[in-house]
């Protein structure tokens, strides 16, 4: 079963609004929409914002009995091979806020355990989007520094919650998929006016290529 994991409301109805809804669930706080989409059977969780909240859906998602985690929204691009409402399919992700280089010597963003600062999404070969790599960190802003660190890092966009979905997919042995739609570029104006501005045309981008996605899903 296909299980989407989606910070807010108005990207959750990219997928909810083609939605055949056999059952509402809550756990852990989250709201669990059970069905079928696309002739597939699929759930889709309301996480809210963060990685807390992400890793949360993501675990909901995964004790309702998805085998496979579609993980869809906005992000902000960070240099100009993003452009405002292109849909792109993220390949690798990385938590840029996740910090223990005083204590192991490694790479910001490399989880305790790991050798790699970015982990590997599934990327099917069914969805031809262009793919980029994905920093998620708890914070929405213009920040210099940040953006900097993200560059360095080879980061090529950035959201709240894709990189904590990832980790959990990976200790639980589930393929994670993501794909985002870009809702404002550091550099061209203040991103949170941006972010309102093309919020929405970016959800009806992502709305117009869930049957696409959901092809490409076993």
């Amino acid at each position: 079963m296909i299980g989407a994991v989606v910070a807010l409301e108005d990207e959750a109805e990219a997928l909810l609004s083609q939605m055949e809804i056999e059952d509402i669930r809550t756990i852990y706080g989250k709201t669990v929409h059970l069905g079928r989409a696309f002739g597939k059977e699929c759930l889709l969780v309301v996480c809210g914002v963060g990685k807390v909240n992400a890793a949360a859906g993501a675990c909901a998602a995964i004790h309702f009995g998805a085998d496979v985690i579609l993980n869809f929204g906005v992000a902000g691009g960070l240099h100009e091979r993003t452009e405002l409402t292109e849909v792109y399919l993220v390949e690798k992700a990385v938590q840029y806020d996740f910090d223990i280089t005083q204590l192991e010597g490694t790479e910001i963003g490399t989880l305790d355990g790991e050798t790699e600062n970015f982990l590997p999404l599934s990327t099917p070969k069914g969805i031809d989007f262009p793919r980029r790599k994905l920093a998620t960190g708890d914070r929405f802003n213009d920040s210099p520094v940040d953006h900097d660190l993200l560059l360095r890092l080879g980061a090529d966009l950035r959201d709240m919650e894709g990189g904590a979905i990832v980790e959990v997919c990976k200790y639980a042995g589930v393929p994670c998929v993501s794909f985002k739609a870009v809702s404002d570029v550091y550099g061209s104006g203040s991103t949170t006016e941006q972010y309102e501005k093309n919020l929405s045309r970016a959800c009806l981008n992502l709305k117009a290529y869930m049957g696409e996605v959901f092809a490409a899903l076993d």
